[in-house]
């Protein structure tokens, strides 16, 4: 009877063994990478992709938006984003003037909102625990702004008061809109002027500003700050990128200026985690760069070369462990894939299928 019992007790904890290991299995190789239609006809949709524990993708489902987009070239990083915590990601509707939410689920997405985004074209959308701000580049009749949102536990959004700031003047070209690392300053760059913006967050989640800054090079676009609030910024037209300090008045102090890659058209960057490396996409030749980044935010060119993803790289996502770099390629129309090790180098793990037009890429 003792050996009866035994064995039970022992079929019982391998049971329970196997419940528990078999969730956290598939939860170790469960990641995904984003990006959208930008449709203008059929209606954006966010295509989404399952990323094994290789970084390898997969194509996992289609998401609609229920928004438009625009059906050319937005110009910009950071057309969807998200959430720190990755549990929400918003999208914007540049054709119809909206942002729409969806919670990420474990290998899905459920639509939780769509609002106005207060101006026409968004084109990129900042996000700070549940605070969101959206950059609406306007036209040539309607002039380019900055929007703020609270984003609520159930997904949805609710336009904060007084949140409205303009940008340095009207049809500007903006690229980008993202926070600090410590969510009280916003950033904002004008590929038309060559300008910085900067503004100030206050406790109530509204924005103040802007604060105009020249950009040390010509055609500023993408940018990331690292870890210690450093600002790093691409500009197009020099083919290069420079770093910033960043006060918490928003005035900003160049660090490294134009560091040049010898690419042409740097346009989108990202910074790992541990704020050790910098990596942008060199749209007119398919490379992508790399650079170091020292605790100073003092830049230096890696590689020159370090990935070759292919013609058109119109993005770039880090994901959230830091593992695997994505690049979306707009001339064969693909996600390509990175490895990112220890020493900032890249190690190709292959391609998948992307929509033509496609725009915007994140990961997670």
């Amino acid at each position: 009877m003792k050996f009866f019992h035994k064995m039970v007790l022992s079929m019982l904890v391998l049971a329970l063994s196997l419940m528990v290991v078999s969730p956290t299995s598939a939860s170790a190789s469960s990641g995904a990478v984003y990006t959208m239609t930008n449709n203008n006809l059929t209606g954006n949709e966010v295509i989404r992709y399952e990323r094994a524990a290789d970084g390898t993708l997969s194509l996992s489902g289609n998401f609609s938006t229920n928004g438009l987009g625009t059906g050319s070239s937005l110009g910009n990083q950071g057309g969807l984003v998200l959430s720190d915590d990755g549990s929400m990601l918003l999208v914007v509707n540049a054709g119809s003037n909206e942002i729409s939410a969806f919670q990420v689920k474990y290998n899905s997405l459920m639509l939780t909102d769509k609002v106005n985004s207060g101006g026409t074209m968004p084109v990129s959308i900042a996000i700070d625990g549940d605070l969101v701000y959206v950059l609406n580049a306007g036209d040539a009749n309607v002039p380019g702004n900055i929007v703020g949102y609270r984003l609520s536990d159930n997904g949805t959004l609710s336009m904060i008061p007084g949140s409205t700031q303009p940008l340095s003047g009207g049809f500007v070209g903006p690229a980008e809109i993202a926070f600090n690392p410590f969510g009280d300053v916003l950033a904002v760059t004008e590929k038309s002027t060559n300008i910085i913006d900067t503004y100030t967050v206050d406790d109530n989640g509204v924005a103040h500003g802007p604060l105009t800054h020249a950009s040390n090079g010509q055609t500023p676009f993408g940018f990331a700050f690292d870890k210690r609030g450093h600002l790093i910024v691409s500009e197009a037209t020099t083919n290069a990128l420079s770093s910033y300090a960043v006060d918490d008045d928003g005035n900003l102090n160049t660090i490294s200026g134009s560091i040049q890659d010898f690419h042409a058209a740097p346009c989108w960057v990202v910074v790992t985690k541990d704020g050790k490396f910098a990596y942008t996409n060199n749209a007119h030749d398919g490379t992508t760069s790399s650079y170091a980044v020292d605790k100073k935010g003092m830049l230096s060119l890696l590689n020159p070369v370090a990935g070759t993803p292919g013609d058109g790289n119109i993005d770039l996502a880090l994901s959230m462990n830091g593992k695997f770099l994505y690049s979306l390629n707009s001339g064969p129309n693909t996600i390509a894939g990175f490895q990112v090790n220890p020493d900032g180098s890249l190690t190709p793990i292959g391609t998948v299928d992307a929509p033509i037009g496609a725009d915007g890429l994140a990961a997670r």
